[in-house]
């Protein structure tokens, strides 16, 4: 394409500061003897990494595909307290991820998070009255101290006008609370970055083929880049299996004898073109247990989830019929037919869960995250939410420093030492950095379209105006990438040379919203494959 013939390669921009290349940073990975190995880039791996390299330590991190490429990029979407949790009594659970959730959304990630108020519908027949829903979502504020408001009943008619496609058909009252509302891709993105600037060295994309022993212990890893086969090696004193619903995989090459250790729930999602504006969620009870939720996400509409056992294949998982037809009929106690049809779905997506190994039914299986240490040494961690992974990453640098002939804690700064709120990078008012951008560009040129600028301001923060510095060095970047979405092809670079895009994927799926919009077409993908062939 025209517009990107004066595109610059990588390190040559004005924003500076760019990514080794992938040889430097095997290179590094080959010659330095590390502290921690974490394998998976997942949101638990990548937390890990984040305060294993606070605390002092030198630490890894590798992944066979993209960072926040499977589990963790096909989440809800939520940060939440849980309140499904209040039907099993577990009040100090809830207590526990509404204090996380709101140490994310307001003081470490505000730029990534927002608030989101959520409608419990209560219908005629229905699996929950409104007096109990009304004292639930009331409990559920005052385990969040009230911080979201106090959770109340609203009328159906005022609740359609926060909702225009909420069906009122033997609708009997409506259950309020608050909850929060971000884009786990670029959560997980700047939470690597973050890593990176406490002195992490991360690679994605590079596969694990075995494992290094000395001694009988777990010393290591045999890796190959799978963006151009190299083979190379990492030696580490600790070597930490993160790799979710890969985890018994990895133990299996630690030991070809090891049981089972958790069990796969698969979570499948609809995105759908809005047909009226939506001011709040819709999370409407289908059972005793399960919720079905319809939220405004991304300009557009998010329905889910499914949850049922998944014993396949996980780099196979994906969106069957039987999943459309679900989701959409669950969607449908709730929302009117015209917001459902198939023709409004523009991306459909799947997770899987990993739950502690047992029976019963995976929708009533607590979302715990299992330690365990393997014959060789290797710590494997697994399962639990989003909500919660700044907590889990400090549960597991805990569990690190108790371990029994691992000497980590030599230079180490105790967990209890670490800063309990660290921002993430670019932390920064949404709407200041929004209006700054419209007004002048940041201070760096001319103002841009509001939902460009509103869309920068939300994904990035403060690094919204390295990308704006580098669209007004070349105007071109400053162009849309496609006329219907707001992102910019500046967006492209930037994710190139600052946040490990290595495929055409990377970018359109997890670093700008293009895919779950639809509008990953054939030219696209060619001009995003051009952009990240430009290297040095």
């Amino acid at each position: 394409m025209s517009i990107l013939e004066s595109v610059p390669a990588l390190g040559t921009h004005p924003a500076g500061g760019s990514l080794p290349s992938r040889a430097e940073t095997r290179d590094t990975l080959s010659r330095a003897s590390y502290d921690l190995l974490v394998i998976g880039g997942g949101i638990l791996g990548i937390s890990t990494a984040w305060h294993a390299s606070q605390s002092g330590l030198r630490v890894a991190l590798v992944d066979g595909g993209d960072f926040a490429g499977a589990t963790s990029s096909a989440s809800s979407k939520l940060l939440h307290g849980g309140l499904r949790y209040l039907q099993t009594g577990a009040v100090k659970l809830v207590a526990e991820n509404h204090f996380e959730r709101r140490a994310v959304s307001r003081q470490v990630a505000p730029h990534l998070a927002r608030p989101l108020t959520f409608y419990l519908p209560v219908y005629k027949g229905g699996p929950h009255g409104a007096a109990k829903l009304g004292a639930g979502v009331f409990a559920y504020s005052a385990l969040s101290a009230f911080g979201d408001g106090v959770g109340h009943l609203i009328s159906p008619v005022k609740a359609r006008q926060a909702v225009p496609e909420l069906r009122t058909d033997n609708l009997r009252a409506v259950a309020v609370y608050g909850d929060d509302q971000m884009n786990d891709a670029r959560m997980a993105l700047m939470t690597v970055r973050a890593a990176v600037d406490s002195g992490a060295t991360v690679l994605n994309h590079a596969e694990v083929t075995g494992l290094r022993f000395t001694r009988g212990r777990v010393t290591g890893a045999e890796l190959r880049d799978r963006m151009d086969g190299t083979e190379f090696g990492v030696d580490a004193r600790l070597v930490l299996n993160a790799t979710g619903p890969w985890v018994d995989h990895l133990r299996r090459l630690e030991d070809p004898h090891a049981a089972p250790s958790v069990r796969l729930s698969k979570g499948a999602h609809l995105v759908l073109r809005r047909t009226a504006p939506w001011e709040a969620a819709l999370a409407t009870p289908i059972d005793k247990y399960r919720i079905a939720f319809a939220l405004p996400w991304e300009d557009m509409l998010l329905l889910g989830t499914t949850d049922e056992e998944y014993e396949g294949d996980p780099g196979a998982v994906g969106v069957n019929e039987k999943d459309v037809r679900q989701i959409l009929d669950e969607a449908a106690l709730s929302v009117r037919d015209q917001q459902l049809s198939r023709d409004l779905i523009t991306y459909a997506f799947a997770g899987l869960r990993v739950l502690p190994g047992g029976p019963g039914d995976t929708s009533k299986a607590r979302r715990e995250t299992v330690v365990t240490e393997g014959r060789g040494g290797m710590l494997s961690v697994a399962g639990g939410k989003w909500t919660t992974f700044r907590h889990i990453g400090r549960t597991v640098l805990a569990k690190l420093e108790s371990l029994p002939g691992h000497p980590l804690g030599q230079g180490m700064e105790p967990v209890s030492a670490l800063p309990k709120k660290l921002p993430l990078p670019g932390i920064a008012s949404p709407n200041a950095v929004a209006h700054r951008l419209l007004i002048d560009g940041g201070g760096t040129g001319p103002s841009m379209a509001p939902d460009t600028a509103r869309h920068l301001a939300t994904h990035y923060g403060s690094l919204a105006f390295d990308i704006v510095r580098l669209a007004n060095e070349y105007p071109e970047l400053g162009e849309r990438i496609h006329p219907d979405a707001p992102e910019i092809w500046a967006q492209v670079v930037y994710a190139r040379d600052h946040e490990w895009a290595e495929t055409a994927d990377d970018v359109l799926r997890r670093r700008t919203t293009l895919t779950i919009r639809g509008l990953n077409t054939e030219r696209v993908r060619s001009a995003v494959e051009e952009l990240l062939g430009k290297r040095n």
